[in-house]
């Protein structure tokens, strides 16, 4: 059952990006091009996550804990140090450049452009490297739940 609702959470994101138009990399490159072909569009789809992200969450931490596991799985690090500002920079960096950002990218593989598979591939070489730098496996176990 956790796989069934993990597989349609998936496709109603993809679908909200794919209607979008997030995946089309032109798009965000556009509302990032805020003194040429400027498109605001970007900022709607973004208000309009907050605010289903927003109703979301205070429904959800109602609850004592999901659906499919026994407690909610909450960050507790509020340090705000070079790691983090340097990955969101790097994010961000890849973001503007691409006009892709990982989860917008897995959607887009179904148009079947070239451009989709390099990015996805440059983030897997990444986050391999990231792992390698942290002293972790390549592929690491998962745990049984």
């Amino acid at each position: 059952m956790r796989l069934l609702f993990a597989v349609l959470t998936g496709m109603v994101f993809g679908a909200g990006i794919t209607l979008s138009g997030m995946i089309n990399p032109a798009k965000v490159l556009n509302f990032l091009d805020i003194a040429g072909t400027w498109d605001p569009s970007l900022i709607f789809v973004m208000g309009g996550a907050v605010v289903v992200t927003f109703v979301g969450y205070r429904a959800v931490w109602r609850r004592s804990a999901p659906l499919f596991s026994a407690r909610f799985q909450v960050p507790t690090s509020t340090v705000i140090d070079g790691r983090l500002l340097g990955g969101s920079a790097l994010f961000g960096i890849g973001w503007g450049i691409a006009g892709f950002c990982p989860g917008a990218a897995i959607p887009a593989l179904g148009t079947g452009r070239w451009e989709v598979i390099l990015f996805l591939g440059a983030v897997g070489v990444g986050l391999g490297l990231a792992r390698l730098a942290k002293g972790l496996p390549l592929w690491p176990r998962r745990a049984e739940t």
